[in-house]
């Protein structure tokens, strides 16, 4: 099997499990589709606003999963390629904002992001957590959040590893990151974007926005 090959399968393997999209299933079974309801995002915080916390921590342990695994199941099939697990990374994160059987239309990344950086390594994943709640907390928007770490996760791993092209493939997913939360950060300017103290103040982020008596 030659490189091209063993690239194409990583690529292939990877946006096969990214694109599999728990929120998108939870809600069919709760008997909504999550790309019409909610914020329209189908992820772990667009699960929090219309099923509950619950719902959106399982979304979201699932999205990480499914992220680390293309990583890891990549790296072992192929332990010469050092791109393998990378490709299979980027390419989760990919299939799991741009999923071909729901039309192009899933989430966001974040979740998918963090499940890459967990299969590269744990005290990696501890300071890029600490340093992503910072932002947050600084912020107070998941957004800003998601796409300053999809810029800072991938300098970091070249600073580390001095692997410039891996980290030129872990920023990849950047520029689609920033695409997509573009109408996030309209939102924020409007005031209409939910903050990070939705997690705690459900009713009162959604009355300052004006959809405290929205339904699904």
């Amino acid at each position: 099997m030659n490189s091209f090959e063993k690239i194409l399968i990583c690529l292939l393997l990877g946006y096969g499990l990214g694109s599999i999209s728990p929120s998108f299933l939870i809600g069919k079974l709760r008997g909504y589709d999550v790309r019409k309801s909610g914020s329209g995002n189908a992820g772990a915080s667009n699960t929090v606003i219309l099923v509950g916390k619950a719902a959106g921590f399982l979304v979201a342990l699932l999205d990480v999963l499914k992220a680390s695994c293309s990583w890891w199941i990549c790296a072992a099939l192929f332990p010469e390629l050092r791109l393998a697990g990378i490709l299979g990374g980027i390419a989760a994160i990919l299939g799991h904002m741009f999923p071909i059987w729901l039309h192009f239309k899933g989430g966001k990344g974040l979740a998918c992001m963090g499940g890459v950086i967990i299969a590269y390594d744990w005290k990696a994943t501890l300071l890029m957590l600490a340093i992503a709640l910072a932002i947050a907390l600084i912020s107070r928007y998941v957004a800003v959040t998601t796409v300053s770490m999809s810029v800072i996760w991938p300098v970091y791993y070249g600073l580390r590893t001095a692997f410039w092209l891996g980290a030129g493939v872990l920023l990849v997913p950047a520029l689609p990151i920033f695409l997509r939360h573009l109408i996030n950060f309209k939102r924020i300017r409007k005031g209409e974007e939910l903050r990070m103290s939705f997690l705690w103040n459900k009713d009162g982020e959604l009355a300052r926005i004006g959809r405290l008596d929205e339904e699904i």
